[in-house]
């Protein structure tokens, strides 16, 4: 931290102690001395407090704006003290849930919006934006569509049936116990009500067509599962999104030559969509095939 705030604080309440108390001081009395010391602590202290506010801008700042800032960094231990001091207050939980889930940790993010639905039930207070949002924590922290995420997400149902997360996870949890018909009594009514233009809609295709390829009921084959992305994106290849998911597939199945070949297509396909090759750039990295 500079140091140059603070000299300009000192030489201010310097000058403003000379201003103050110079007639008092010609006086040479004692009362009068003991009164030109006072307004010099004083002055000195507003001086200490106004740099201490002034000087430190983040801090100032971090009060001021409580829990609208938008710096994660800043946020998650700001919100950590807030509901260690107050337990109840439902808003700082449901922040503190989405900082992690933007910083990248699902399993505190499940912990604080577990809290927060706790909170909500004794307030007798209804969301079912937050039991989804529980949900989905806890579905990405495990992996699979947990016992307590459909739970969530059964009580968000409750609440809005038509909530379009909740009904495509409950989809996903009922695929991930080779359910195939009450996956796709989830999937085919919402992907009559999601847009074209909703990565959620590509998704949703890609699913059902893989359930409706299988035989027997059996779990899902995820080799083929990408055969068929990737032969949809060979009939329309504007579709960046799913060109990342079939580049993450193959990495993911060890094809990595088939997940460098994706990559190539892609670049040449989105060479002129900035948008689009940043995110396919990300993914690349992420996954090392650079």
């Amino acid at each position: 931290m500079t140091l140059v705030p603070f000299i300009g604080f000192v030489v201010i309440a310097l000058l403003a102690i000379g201003f103050a108390t110079f007639a008092l001081w010609r006086g040479k009395e004692k009362g009068t001395a003991l009164l030109a010391g006072a307004i010099a602590v004083f002055l000195l202290g507003v001086g200490g407090g106004t740099y201490w506010m002034v000087g430190r801008p983040n801090l100032a700042a971090r009060a001021a704006q409580g829990l609208s800032t938008r710096d994660i960094n800043g946020l998650v231990p700001f919100l950590i003290q807030r509901v260690r001091k107050a337990p109840g207050d439902l808003q700082a939980w449901m922040y503190l849930g989405r900082s992690y889930m933007t910083a990248g940790d699902a399993g505190d993010a499940a912990k604080a919006f577990g809290r927060a639905v706790t909170v909500a039930r004794l307030n007798h207070t209804k969301s079912p934006d937050l039991d989804t949002a529980y949900g989905e924590a806890e579905t990405e922290a495990n992996g699979v569509v947990t016992d307590e995420a459909a739970a969530a997400f059964t009580a968000a149902l409750a609440l809005d049936p038509k909530a379009p997360a909740a009904r495509y996870f409950m989809g996903q949890a009922r695929a991930e116990h080779n359910d195939r018909d009450g996956a796709l009594s989830y999937w085919q009514p919402l992907l009559a009500q999601i847009p074209d233009s909703s990565p959620l809609h590509q998704t949703l295709v890609d699913r059902i067509a893989m359930l409706t390829a299988q035989s027997g009921g059996g779990a899902p084959d995820p080799k083929q599962m990408v055969a068929m992305l990737a032969a949809r994106l060979k009939d329309n290849p504007q579709d960046p999104a799913g060109w990342q998911r079939l580049i993450r597939a193959y990495a993911v199945l060890g094809q990595s030559e088939d997940a460098k070949a994706a990559l190539a297509t892609a670049r040449k396909t989105f060479a002129n969509d900035r948008d689009a090759m940043a995110t396919i750039e990300a993914e690349a990295k992420e996954l090392k095939l650079n």
